[in-house]
């Protein structure tokens, strides 16, 4: 039966869900924190769209300037090993052998696949590159991408909580917010569980308990500031 494998190295989906994750749970905590403290419509509003807007460059500076390191950090290595291979094919054919007998083969099998492989230097490097770094050459990721996905993914999260806001305020805003952020958290789980193929109710349940303890904190600490002031 043939099979497909999900892109699970490039970065741009990854930042996707984990954008929206954090969007929804950090802006959702923030205008319940916010509301808490007895502050005007107003102040929330600002406080969300300060958050949302915030949040997104954040996370995308975050994103982008993390996966070009790595980026960076791989086409270094590429780099030492290609010199490698064009200055001392002898030595990187038998440290290949090595890799080959470590995974069963025999040594002669070992030294002779490892000798095919060098006969082409890309080819050498690229397998090189697998086996010695564990990295794919041609999937670096794209920082430009998940740069831009994290920033909208981060976004779309955060405005989710403060949408009740615009039309409403007081109590029923918070509850409105409250449910938003729930609904949303699971759905949130949902997806992750169907790209990972893990139980839904367990993931939607754990992204449910982190954004119920991130909202129960702050908005106990936006109670007592209230009280103070």
């Amino acid at each position: 039966m043939v099979h497909r494998h999900r892109d699970v190295t490039g970065g741009t989906v990854r930042a996707a869900v984990f954008g929206v994750s954090d969007g929804l749970v950090s802006n959702v905590a923030l205008i319940l924190g916010v509301a808490a403290a007895a502050s005007t419509r107003e102040s929330v509003l600002v406080a969300g769209v300060a958050g949302l807007l915030a949040g997104s460059a954040s996370m995308a500076a975050g994103e982008y300037v993390s996966m070009k390191a790595q980026a960076e950090l791989v086409e270094r290595e590429l780099a030492i090993e290609k010199r490698s291979i064009a200055n001392q094919p002898e030595m990187e054919a038998r440290e290949l052998a090595a890799i080959y007998r470590q995974r069963g083969a025999d040594a002669e099998t070992a030294t002779s696949m490892a000798e095919q492989v060098h006969q082409n230097p890309d080819i050498a490097l690229d397998v090189h590159a697998r086996e010695e770094l564990g990295v794919d050459p041609d999937e670096t990721g794209n920082p430009a991408a998940a740069a831009l996905s994290s920033f909208f993914a981060f976004a779309i999260g955060a405005i989710i909580p403060l949408f009740p806001w615009f039309f409403s305020e007081g109590n029923a805003a918070v509850i409105a917010s409250s449910i938003l952020g729930l609904i949303s958290a699971a759905t949130v789980g949902v997806i992750l569980a169907r790209f990972t193929e893990r139980s839904m109710l367990r993931t939607a349940g754990r992204q449910v308990s982190w954004a119920v303890v991130a909202c129960s904190v702050t908005w106990v600490i936006g109670s007592w500031l209230g009280a103070v002031v």
